[in-house]
């Protein structure tokens, strides 16, 4: 007997937005070599990230850069002989630049369109996709990620006869550190904030250099600098900032971590170094959750 054939994987978007005195619109691509309306979509690239992904082929697709808001469910369909897994997000597009008259992709995309909401149900193709877009029109209202991120693998203590603060990354950890940042930019992060020891530094240094963003530390993400009281309240302040100062990654250590989610009034979470923790955040509170393991 035949070993089960895995899943082929892909990563979409359902974008959304609203026009000035007119309906909210969808973002469509159609396809030719199909003659299907559908959301932007592609299979995965080899060690890509699925959240990587779903930015990178909604770009390629319509030409607009976008940031990933709440995780939908995945949709899985047979393709051939197989099968296909695509995971989809809802999503915003950076900045003002929405206009996609004209935008075309050689071969894959001849055409590109916001559609009314109230026209979208008629114009896709597939049901899988009809109830796609019923589900994210059930969460469109607008939230913040806060990723809650371990820092990557690093020295074991045991092996380590310094300062433990400096304790820095293993070689690992710091290819674990260049792919997270593929992670962080799909979220359209714009603040950093972590842990002052070595290791969490190294974590998110790539994506603060990729991103040009500054990188603020505080002793309070620390496993010597924590405080119950004062990182609970770090936390909560971060939380509210996000609609003034934009998406946040916050890294920290394992022992700060159920801290940090009790604090977000979430359950606590027991993270793998270089895992992550997204809490989608609206009004200050917590709306939806999602984690992502390095990979």
């Amino acid at each position: 007997m035949s070993a089960p054939t895995r899943d082929i994987q892909a990563a979409g978007t359902v974008v959304l937005r609203r026009v000035q005195d007119g309906p909210r619109e969808v973002l469509l691509v159609h396809r030719p070599k199909y003659d299907d309306w559908s959301f932007p979509k592609g299979k995965l690239e080899r060690g890509e990230h699925a959240t990587a992904a779903a930015v990178r082929e909604t770009q390629e697709e319509t030409g607009l850069r976008v940031r990933l808001g709440r995780p939908l469910g995945a949709q899985r369909y047979r393709v051939g002989r197989g099968w296909k897994r695509v995971h989809y997000w809802t999503a915003r597009v950076r900045g003002d630049a929405d206009d996609v008259t004209g935008y075309a992709r050689p071969g894959e995309i001849d055409e590109v369109a916001w559609v009314p909401i109230a026209e979208a149900t008629r114009v896709l193709t597939y049901p899988h996709d009809r109830a796609t877009m019923r589900e994210a029109l059930a969460v469109r209202r607008k939230s913040y990620p806060l990723v809650i991120l371990r820092h990557a693998e690093s020295r074991a203590r045991a092996t380590w006869h310094g300062d433990d603060e400096v304790r820095p990354l293993l070689a690992e950890g710091k290819r674990q550190a260049e792919r997270l940042a593929a992670v962080l930019d799909a979220y359209g992060v714009e603040r950093i904030v972590t842990s002052t020891s070595t290791r969490c530094r190294q974590t998110v240094e790539p994506y603060a250099a990729a991103a040009d963003v500054a990188i603020e530390a505080t002793a309070l993400l620390s496993e010597e600098g924590a405080s119950a009281e004062k990182t609970a309240a770090l936390m909560v302040g971060l939380a509210h900032e996000l609609p003034a100062r934009g998406p946040l990654v916050v890294c920290s250590h394992r022992p700060v971590l159920p801290g940090l989610f009790t604090a977000l009034g979430m359950r606590k979470e027991a993270l793998a170094k270089g895992e992550m923790a997204i809490a989608h955040i609206r009004k200050g509170k917590v709306v939806a959750i999602e984690r992502h393991l390095p990979l």
